[in-house]
């Protein structure tokens, strides 16, 4: 049994807001590594349910919030001046669950734009890191930010659902969940895209160990345009995983038990690797 707790993260004067955050628990037993899921854009913690109930039957105790102006958070919807704070954001859940496990080895799980922000908080908090899992993650070159700042109005565009996934239940769930952003970028968040881009691959290597997945067919953040940003972070101890006609959403794609079983694997084994019995 997988119990799962929600809760209210306070905002504070220096900009903080408030965040929604979701806890999952496995009752069969002390967890033996602690998760941190980072959802990506438009979207909300809630998706990742299946992901987390998945985790922590291999003994993870699962962590997420919804970022600010996403899902159940405050803040103007989808609007990101500066994904620094968004960063810091992650590093308040981190230190919530520090509270309860402080000793864990942790492993951060990004998708998308959650990706660049997980990839970013393993190079600014590398003493927090045990492992890095990066879905599909914006890094590297994403002509799609390129394409809206040269622009002079950015287009109302919603996103199509086919690209997620060859699940077609799954684009139907996202195009009628409530709790998404069916509306178009912001300017200033893809401004802010475009440096945090810079960012991460100014910043260096990421020394701990990094399992990178993405859909050979994912038209949404397309693979060659994110190689070359994860060659520039990637450590010494990295697993790629292409998934052939997979699309954008790998965690949510035909084949999902095969990549979650892979996630599973790689959380757990950079876990016992942080505890020195790996």
């Amino acid at each position: 049994m997988i119990s799962v707790r929600d809760w209210n993260l306070p905002g504070g004067p220096l900009g903080s807001e408030r965040l929604h955050v979701r806890a999952w628990a496995s009752a069969a037993g002390e967890p033996d590594h602690l998760v941190v899921l980072v959802h990506g854009y438009a979207e909300h913690i809630g998706r990742y349910d299946h992901v987390a109930r998945r985790l922590c039957e291999g003994g993870a105790v699962c962590y997420g919030a919804d970022h600010r102006g996403h899902g159940a958070s405050s803040g103007e919807r989808v609007l990101v001046r500066d994904f620094a704070e968004v960063v810091e954001d992650v590093h308040r859940v981190v230190t919530q669950a520090r509270h309860a496990y402080r000793t864990l080895p942790l492993v951060l799980v990004g998708h998308s734009m959650g990706g660049l922000v997980a990839a970013r908080y393993a190079q600014t908090h590398p003493e927090e890191v045990a492992g890095l899992v990066l879905s599909g993650p914006v890094l590297g070159e994403w002509a799609v930010v390129d394409r809206m700042l040269e622009a002079t109005d950015i287009p109302d565009e919603p996103l199509d659902p086919d690209t997620l996934s060859r699940d077609p239940r799954v684009g139907a769930a996202y195009a009628a969940d409530e709790l998404v952003w069916h509306g178009p970028f912001k300017r200033p968040t893809v401004e802010a895209f475009r440096v945090e881009l810079d960012r991460a691959a100014a910043a260096g290597r990421i020394g701990a160990p990094l399992l990178w997945l993405h859909g050979s067919a994912d038209r949404l953040v397309p693979l060659e345009g994110t190689l070359g940003g994860v060659l520039a972070l990637a450590g010494p101890d990295t697993a790629v995983r292409i998934f052939p006609g997979a699309r954008h959403e790998v965690f949510h794609e035909t084949n999902r038990e095969e990549v979650l079983a892979e996630v599973s694997r790689f959380a757990a084994r950079a876990a016992a690797q942080a505890r020195g019995d790996g």
